[in-house]
């Protein structure tokens, strides 16, 4: 309400007023108002309760309890490397070694990989990002059942997505199987271009021989070498 209205309504409430009381009219008195200043009126935020991230995830699976591994484990394992991967490395699960320091592929196995990715220009400091398709170490070394790795699974596509790596590199055969859902030897998979759907999008993705495997044979190197410079030339054309 603007000063003017405000003047307009007190002098009328003066002029009744002398009409009902004395009958004659005063002398118009000087009120002083002031114009209405709107109300600040506050607009309230939409915040987003559930923001995803890679912290997220390994918290998560840090604590989970969703099948009989977090039993016995000493650390889960969510993963390691760069939040915006060049290439995304996905083997079986924890071993020994990686249930005591929580961490991906730092055994034996974990050595020659690290070796295996340099050669390629890849490494878990600067341009790739290392999980497994199980996060807790299954006892002896077992390959994983299927409840356990469904356990897992919404944890690995969410890490996928969330990562959204330009390539994947799929070590050994229960990783490459738990991930197509097939039960076929890893020479079946690898020496070619696959693909796999995480999310909305679709990645590239290559097969090779888990680092454990070569220890054991030298016979699974120089197939394991080819996989590797497949995906090297790959990468070198999406430069």
């Amino acid at each position: 309400m603007t000063s003017v209205d405000k003047r307009k309504i007190a002098d009328f409430l003066d002029l009744a007023g002398d009409f009902l009381g004395s009958g004659y009219k005063r002398e118009p008195i000087n009120y002083q108002f002031d114009d209405n200043i709107p109300a600040k009126v506050e607009i309230p935020q939409i915040k987003n309760e559930y923001i995803d991230s890679i912290e997220l995830v390994a918290k998560e699976i840090r604590d989970c309890k969703n099948c009989s591994l977090c039993e016995k484990r000493t650390n889960a394992v969510p993963g390691e490397g760069v939040s915006e991967p060049l290439v995304m490395v996905i083997g079986e699960g924890p071993g020994e070694e990686e249930d005591k320091q929580g961490r991906p592929f730092v055994g034996k196995a974990g050595m020659l990989l690290d070796k295996m990715l340099d050669a390629i220009g890849l490494s878990r400091n600067t341009n790739a990002f290392i999980a497994n398709v199980i996060k807790c170490r299954p006892p002896l070394n077992r390959d994983p059942h299927p409840e356990e790795t469904s356990a897992c699974s919404r944890f690995l596509e969410r890490q996928i997505t969330l990562l959204n790596p330009k390539f994947i590199l799929v070590a050994g055969k229960v990783a490459a199987n738990t991930l197509f859902k097939t039960d076929e030897s890893i020479s079946k998979h690898r020496a070619k271009i696959m693909e796999l759907t995480a999310g909305n999008k679709t990645y590239p993705l290559i097969c090779t021989y888990h680092p454990a495997a070569l220890l054991r044979s030298d016979d699974y190197k120089r197939p394991a070498w080819e996989d590797l410079k497949l995906l090297k030339s790959k990468l070198d054309t999406m430069r």
